[in-house]
């Protein structure tokens, strides 16, 4: 564990990635940002859900190599590698969002754990996948990730990294209780995530301001009953006509907002998070060794629907 159980946390937002920019372009962005937060403290930087690329979910594509120009078939590769050799440079670790294309033909939305020397340590494949498959003619956008992605297979694993134990999860899984309280009994003490949250709901008129409201909700909420700090990092804003909320935060494991963007560009948040805190509650009011009853919670794993009351 970190000795003076201080971390420079940095969350590093970005601003629309559109169809036309190529991996290149956006590397030196995330490099650019990487900068800014060593510059600020930071020893390690959050990345967003599949930050390479625009969000091609929300686009219905037949052209199988189309779809696959989306998908990295190795971490790193040459377009990526540069953003590892900054960071072993600098000494930061990260946490990037992309779309996997595995040897086997797999594919997953993936996140990865970086550490200060630019090595893979940890994996991460979405669980939660939102949206639907099938061709929705009369939507203003698709949202097809469980067309082009699978359910992820790795479960939800907390590692030791660099002093310091992660989780991690992707966009949708920051909404489920069960993904922090996984990590949490693993004593997971920060969990990373990053996202791409359309401003619109295409499947019922949800006003705008609460899109943001339930994301907040979520985030705070599951920091402070899990003792966990958490740190979100948006892809937002308009990408080729289509909008993004942003709100990238860093939430204490008081469930206060540490941190939180102020854009919908590029830009860089940090906080020097005290791990102390999440240690204090994981102590006391949420000691689960102490005050877990999980005898009665077994509906949790035996039911995936609601149903009828017990007897």
């Amino acid at each position: 564990m970190n000795s003076d159980r201080t971390l420079g946390l940095a969350v590093a937002q970005m601003g629309p990635v559109h169809l036309a920019d190529s991996r290149e372009a956006v590397v030196r962005r995330l490099i650019e940002m990487l900068r800014e937060a060593k510059g600020r403290g930071a020893g390690f930087v959050v990345f967003p859900e599949l930050a390479l690329t625009t969000f091609f979910p929300r686009y219905w594509i037949e052209d199988q190599d189309e779809l696959d120009r989306f998908y990295e078939r190795t971490m790193p590769n040459p377009q990526v590698q540069p953003l590892f050799d900054e960071a072993r440079s600098l000494s930061v670790g990260f946490y990037l969002g992309y779309a996997e294309l595995t040897p086997e033909g797999r594919r997953f939305n993936t996140a990865i754990l970086v550490d200060k020397a630019g090595a893979i340590v940890g994996k991460y494949r979405k669980i939660h996948l939102p949206g639907h498959s099938d061709h929705k003619l009369d939507a203003p956008f698709q949202h097809l990730e469980k067309k082009y992605f699978e359910v992820g297979d790795l479960g939800f694993r907390a590692f030791d990294m660099d002093g310091t134990r992660f989780g991690m999860c992707l966009c949708n899984d920051r909404r489920w209780p069960e993904t922090y309280r996984v990590l949490s009994l693993q004593t997971a003490e920060i969990v990373v995530l990053g996202y791409n949250t359309p401003s619109v709901n295409i499947h019922w008129n949800e006003p705008l301001h609460l899109r943001t409201t339930t994301h907040l909700i979520s985030l705070q909420a599951n920091a402070y009953q899990n003792a966990l700090w958490v740190a979100a990092a948006a892809k937002c804003g308009s990408e080729d006509g289509f909008h993004m909320i942003g709100s990238s935060v860093i939430v204490a494991p008081t469930g206060e907002i540490a941190a939180r963007a102020l854009s919908e560009d590029d830009e860089v948040i940090t906080v020097q998070a005290d791990l102390r805190i999440g240690d204090n509650f994981r102590q006391h009011v949420f000691n689960f060794a102490k005050h877990r009853s999980p005898e009665h919670y077994r509906l949790i794993v035996e039911r995936v629907g609601a149903g009828e009351p017990l007897a």
